[in-house]
């Protein structure tokens, strides 16, 4: 059986010593003890006189080098293999067992795993270990043998005929089997699998390449005993296998695993994940995290990417140095990481192996001169408690990560009463879905007016939606779900046609009013939106300035929104574009005069308080200033009552929203509110005249 090492996997631990009285560290002391005992006295009965005589042979010099070369490199055949691969030397040791005996069959293949070893650095129990076993699968073998007599194992006479195929057959089943177990125990006791798991996942693609390797050892002999010179010729096909091999692992490792980090990527989870799901008993458990790198951005857009992917490397490299034996790291993308636990106490244990990983990355990084303090949130799922398949699990150690992220502890374990995709809001994602198909969605309209005259600068448009069962929704719970899946783009769409639509009846029958739109990030900066902006305004006949897109702060935080080519068509379309919710993100201030906008809309927020909060005052008084500074426009959200109202137009704020006004109407509504107000329009609506404003018929 192969080696306990595949390849360079990250998730490899076995170069890792077991810890003295555990059941591992018992098996292989024990496997080691009887493998040295029985090599040993394997050497005590050779004859000395024909040692003497076998290192002068040059056939002898010849097998030996195959055998060490052959230990160098495995055959690999699959990248999911448990066991590793099979060494190309298990045919000329074979062959070295068949001509010359046990004791220099073992000497051979104990010293080629030596220089294995050194060669790949491996942990000293792991040479030892493999010498072990293998010096057993070949006593075991030459125990078959002697049972057909000794005419095989002679150094004269060594030449198998037909009529020993039998002989030979069962010894080559004797040592695949032998090997086959005593390797297959190691690594179940040591990644804590049942051991038929173990053989059943690797018995069919290693009996496939030992029986040609077994199968071609008796043909070696042949040659050594007739033609000696034509034994490097097996090198041939065996380098070709090896290399056929190679190409395939190549393919396979490409594709299941990480390019950056070496670490399975989501393909093999899928894998690994279905294969512990199938393996669980009833009553085990299966944990599944899903781990995100918090401020990772950060440091990837300051240092640049190549600092980043030195940083994920190292992370990569701390988790699977952290987890458990058996455990499998895996990269699913950017700085997304995921663990499987094939076996899991319950989820207090699953929590602990969390937080252990967590303090691993949270270890200081020192990259570049710099030091980093670095961070992560864990989410959990434990299978079968929270889901029934690999899909479901990750799902909601999603849902549970990004709990984590938002209460900032760090790990959390799923709760289905903390998901926000339940059953029901899936429910609600399709009636809504359905509900834009229908255009049962209604935009109502909330007036903004100059704080000064008193004059209407145009409207916002609000989205209602009157469930055919549950009554009014709110847009805090549907648009919040519409973004984090496909249906924002077919809203924002549908929310703009509606939009024209009412700006077109306004404008072709004299209310030439401004209506403004929320659009969020994501659709900003998609070129669709300004094709669209087009079709319509050319459609209905409109100017550009009859429609405003109203933005949230947190682009200001992208670079992409200053180069992005939407925005450029934007603007170059004439469209204007407002800021809402201002003021909730400091550092934007310096960046705002780099953005293409015509309005500022300060959060309401601030504007509620300022007749209470000094502090709140003068950061609104300081965003009216800076505003007005960079020629712009401001707006305060939120106006509620006449006092705000003053104070605000004392500032020099522009224009005001607010209940104070009016509230949110429908387009009938609205449109007659904006024909009473305009043939109001000369009357004095100076401040303070607060009631006039709530009722223009006591103007």
């Amino acid at each position: 059986m192969g080696v306990l090492l595949l390849m360079a996997d990250p998730n490899d631990t076995r170069d890792t010593g077991p810890r003295p009285g555990t059941p591992l560290w018992a098996y292989l002391a024990a496997v080691i003890t009887i493998g040295f005992t029985t090599l040993v006295v394997s050497q005590l009965r050779t004859d000395v006189a024909e040692a003497a005589e076998l290192v002068r042979s040059p056939l002898f010099w010849m097998l030996a080098a195959l055998v060490v070369l052959g230990e160098l490199r495995p055959v690999v055949l699959s990248s999911s293999m448990t066991v590793g691969g099979t060494y190309p030397s298990t045919m000329f040791t074979f062959a070295a067992l068949l001509h010359y005996g046990l004791p220099v069959a073992v000497l051979l293949q104990a010293v080629a795993m030596v220089v294995n070893g050194a060669v790949t650095r491996k942990a000293c129990h792991r040479v030892m270990f493999n010498i072990a076993q293998v010096t057993l699968a070949c006593a075991a073998a030459w125990l078959v043998l002697g049972l057909f007599g000794d005419r095989l194992v002679t150094v004269t006479s060594g030449v198998p005929e037909g009529s020993d195929l039998l002989a030979i057959g069962l010894a080559g089943l004797t040592y695949f089997t032998v090997r086959a177990l005593l390797v297959s125990g190691a690594v179940a006791l040591h990644e804590r699998r049942s051991i038929h798991r173990v053989i059943r996942t690797t018995i069919g693609h290693q009996s496939l390449v030992y029986a040609g390797l077994l199968g071609l050892a008796p043909l070696v002999v042949v040659v050594m005993n007739h033609s000696p010179a034509l034994v490097p010729l097996f090198l041939a096909p065996m380098v070709a296998v090896y290399f056929t091999a190679t190409m395939s692992l190549r393919r396979d490792h490409q594709a299941t695993h990480d390019g950056l980090t070496g670490l399975p990527n989501r393909k093999m989870l899928v894998l690994s994940t279905e294969e512990a799901l199938a393996e669980a008993r009833e009553g085990e458990r299966v944990g599944l995290f899903l781990l995100d790198l918090d401020r990772f951005k950060e440091i990837n857009d300051t240092l640049g990417h190549p600092v980043g992917d030195r940083l994920l490397q190292l992370v990569a490299h701390r988790l699977t140095h952290s987890v458990r034996p058996g455990d499998v790291v895996a990269r699913l993308g950017g700085d997304e990481f995921a663990v499987l636990l094939p076996s899991v106490r319950d989820a207090a244990a699953a929590r602990e192996v969390a937080a252990r990983l967590r303090v691993a990355i949270t270890e200081p990084v020192r990259l570049e001169g710099m030091s980093f303090d670095l961070d992560a949130s864990f989410g959990i799922a434990i299978y079968p408690d929270h889901a029934p398949d690999f899909e479901m699990l990750l799902q909601r150690s999603d849902v549970a990560m990004y709990l984590a992220k938002e209460s900032r502890t760090g790990v959390e374990i799923y709760a289905a009463d903390k998901d926000r995709n339940s059953p029901e809001r899936l429910n609600l994602l399709g009636d809504l879905r359905r509900a834009i198909d229908r255009s049962e969605l209604r935009l109502h309209y909330q007036p903004k007016l100059d704080l000064a005259g008193g004059q209407v600068r145009g409207v916002e448009a609000l989205l209602r939606w009157r469930h055919p069962e549950r009554g009014m929704i709110s847009p805090g719970e549907f648009v919040p779900m519409a973004e984090q899946s496909y249906l924002m783009r077919h809203l924002t769409g549908y929310v703009i046609d509606a939009a024209l639509e009412q700006a077109a009846h306004w404008w072709h029958t004299g209310l030439h009013e401004q209506i403004s739109v929320n659009v969020s990030a994501r659709d900003l900066l998609d070129c669709a939106l300004s094709d669209q902006l087009g079709e319509g305004l050319a459609r209905y006949r409109l100017p550009p300035k009859a429609i405003q897109l109203e933005v949230t702060e947190r682009i200001l935080m992208t670079d992409q929104a200053y180069t992005d080519g939407a925005v450029r068509a934007l603007t170059a379309l004439g469209v204007p574009l407002a800021l809402d919710d201002f003021g909730t993100g400091y550092s934007s201030l310096v960046r705002l005069q780099r953005l293409p906008v015509a309005e500022v809309k300060i959060d309401s927020s601030f504007v509620r308080r300022i007749g209470e909060s000094k502090d709140d005052e003068r950061v609104v008084r300081s965003i009216v200033d800076l505003v007005r500074s960079l020629g712009l426009r401001s707006v305060a959200e939120g106006v509620e009552s006449a006092e705000v109202a003053a104070r605000l137009a004392a500032m020099g704020c522009d224009l005001g929203q607010g209940w104070l006004f009016a509230e949110p109407m429908s387009a009938a509504d609205a449109t007659v509110w904006l024909r009473e107000h305009r043939a109001l329009a000369t009357h004095d609506f100076g401040f303070p005249r607060p009631a006039e404003i709530l009722d223009p018929q006591r103007a």
